[in-house]
């Protein structure tokens, strides 16, 4: 039970920073600005790639030559499967991202959906959520896999801050939204919370995936790394630097990747 008790609290912890983003919108009525949309949009992409470089493909490579295996082989081919994970759920799950240039069609991507504008907004940070919660799951099931060791539990809180941290703004840019769209307060942060609870559901389903079979844990960790990946680079970075002006978020992906970097090294 220890691995999944871990991943719960690392998970928890990542939900409750989205709720506590969430719950700005009884503190502020408009939309957050674009610059600062950009800069929380390219903060979170920085953290995922450093946490996907740090945190995820290079644990997998040791895991697997730990275990006898060519290490690059799991990585790359746990990196291609999450890709294509992430890119068959963008594909078929109804979401609408918020227009933040008017310069996108406002139109719903996946299939096609009766669902209401505010339920589309939800879905496409709770589509973000799952890589991220399946991240701090595994890290902290490597962790009791090698026996709590210090140096793997520590690289895993560290990525559970670093999420966390990215997800305090991303809590508030669906749940500020959709009180522009006319919901009520209690209405946009309950939706705007239950965005991140995918997190603490994939993470601990993939611990008891990867315990049951540990060999899969290389694999596992890459997918996670690939899924992130594919986030970043289809959705966060191309919204970051929607309009003129995209220094800002430039400089959060730096900001981002430097912060998670630091954590990851100092930490882990």
């Amino acid at each position: 039970m220890t691995p999944i008790l871990w991943a719960a609290g690392g998970t928890g912890f990542t939900f409750l920073m989205t709720t506590l983003g969430a719950a700005l919108v009884f503190f502020f009525r408009n939309e957050v600005g674009q610059s600062i949309q950009k800069i929380f949009l390219g903060f979170a992409a920085g953290v995922m790639i450093a946490a996907s470089v740090w945190s995820l493909l290079i644990p997998a490579i040791e895991e697997a030559e730990a275990m006898g295996q060519i290490g690059w082989i799991p990585a790359a081919g746990g990196f291609i499967l999450g890709v294509a994970f992430l890119i068959i759920l963008d594909s078929l799950l109804p979401h609408l991202h918020p227009d933040m240039s008017q310069t996108r069609n406002n139109e719903a991507e996946g299939i096609s959906s009766t669902w209401k504008r505010t339920t589309l907004l939800v879905m496409a940070v709770t589509l973000h959520n799952i890589p991220e919660g399946m991240a701090v799951g595994l890290a902290f099931a490597l962790a009791a896999q090698q026996g709590g060791d210090s140096s793997s539990l520590s690289a895993a809180i560290a990525l559970a801050i670093g999420i966390g941290i990215q997800n305090f703004p991303e809590g508030a840019a669906i749940s500020l939204p959709l009180r522009q769209e006319g919901l009520s307060s209690g209405k946009a942060f309950f939706r705007g919370s239950m965005s991140g609870l995918v997190e603490p559901v994939f993470g601990i389903l993939t611990v008891i995936i990867a315990g049951s079979v540990v060999p899969l844990m290389p694999w596992l960790l890459s997918f996670a790394a690939g899924a992130m990946i594919y986030v970043v680079v289809e959705e966060l970075i191309p919204e970051a630097h929607l309009g003129e002006h995209s220094n800002a978020g430039t400089l959060g992906v730096m900001a981002g990747f430097l912060i998670m970097m630091i954590l990851d090294v100092a930490l882990g």
